[in-house]
């Protein structure tokens, strides 16, 4: 019997437990995975506690990305083989020690890429890349400012920007997030705390307006980095964390600047054939060791609402993940 983190009611973290909990039945286009490691992220935490856009039913099982080991394949599946290292992609359900998951969103893990690592690539980096590629149309030569540059989709944004050659600054709250965000590719840093942050952008950008906003923080940050865009420049909302931010409609007129909404989300829906290239490139790209998430804390299954709390405070340099290294583990091989 596998173990999962089940909540029979949304909210807090402590509504959710450890138990027992089979995986659901496998059809003929889905695939069966012992995960290794699985992502939390901010949204995970939203999710799990009720306060997203859309709620799931109870009783409930978060997590939304994994990796690990097929050890079923649906009848109707191909290209995917019992013993194959994945990863895989879903709304929830994988705050588990076994998941069912529809074929569809399951994809080889790049070998060169960690299971802890797996497990935080694809959602971060598909988001990034529909959002400077499809929705921003980042060009060479550009700059890019990047919001929360030290949490999930910021530090990919870095990558990501740094890779398609835009000068990019990341804005972040303390030291080893601005230090990771120049590991990562990032030609400037600059204090989001700052009092004089506004200057210390512009200063960082030789003076220039900014091309492109990278903005998965919103609340006040979300009208205050729109201010640095100059003429043509697009501001990319992704998420908002801090808050629904408001925003005068005077600004981009005057400026002839676009407020962007990034949906990865209803991508697939929307546009099936965009969805499946973008994350082929990114698999591609981590593949080359261009793209590579970094790892902020690991936690046991036992520790999972240690895991999902450091994700909501958001106060470590890269991501959060959830391992199955775990004391039952420990134990059992000690027998």
């Amino acid at each position: 019997m596998s173990r999962a983190v089940v909540g029979d009611q949304l909210g807090p973290i402590e509504n959710y437990t450890l138990r027992e909990q089979e995986p659901r039945p496998l059809q003929s286009g889905d695939v069966r995975i012992a995960i290794r490691a699985v992502g939390v992220s901010y949204v995970d935490v939203l999710v799990a506690a009720g306060r997203y856009q859309v709620k799931p039913p109870t009783p409930f099982t978060p997590g939304s990305e994994c990796a690990g080991i097929v050890t079923a394949v649906g009848s109707e599946v191909s290209g995917l083989a019992i013993g194959q290292a994945v990863i895989a992609t879903g709304w929830h359900g994988m705050f588990a020690e076994c998941a069912t998951v529809p074929a569809s969103a399951v994809w080889p893990k790049p070998e060169n890429l960690s299971f802890a690592e797996g497990s935080v690539l694809n959602v971060s980096y598909t988001t990034v890349w529909h959002a400077l590629v499809d929705r921003g149309q980042l060009q060479r030569g550009e700059s890019l400012l990047v919001l929360g540059a030290g949490g999930a989709t910021g530090y990919a944004a870095v990558q990501a920007g740094a890779y398609l050659g835009a000068r990019v600054i990341a804005s972040a709250s303390s030291l080893p997030k601005r230090t990771l965000a120049l590991k990562g590719g990032a030609q400037a840093v600059v204090d989001s705390t700052s009092p004089h942050w506004r200057e210390e952008v512009k200063a960082a950008n030789a003076g220039k307006a900014i091309d492109v906003v990278f903005d998965a923080v919103g609340g006040e940050f979300t009208q205050r980095a729109f201010r640095t865009l100059g003429w043509n420049g697009r501001h990319l909302v992704v998420g908002f964390p801090a808050g629904i931010a408001s925003l005068p409609t005077n600004l981009p007129l005057l400026k002839s600047a676009a407020l962007i909404g990034v949906n990865v989300a209803q991508l697939g829906t929307a546009d099936a054939r965009r969805a499946r290239d973008n994350c082929v490139r990114i698999l591609d790209l981590a593949t080359q060791n261009i793209f590579k998430p970094a790892i902020a804390t690991s936690y046991p299954l036992e520790q999972f609402a240690q895991a999902m709390a450091a994700a909501s405070r958001g106060d470590g340099a890269g991501r959060v993940v959830i391992t199955m290294e775990s004391t039952r583990d420990a134990a059992q091989a000690h027998q």
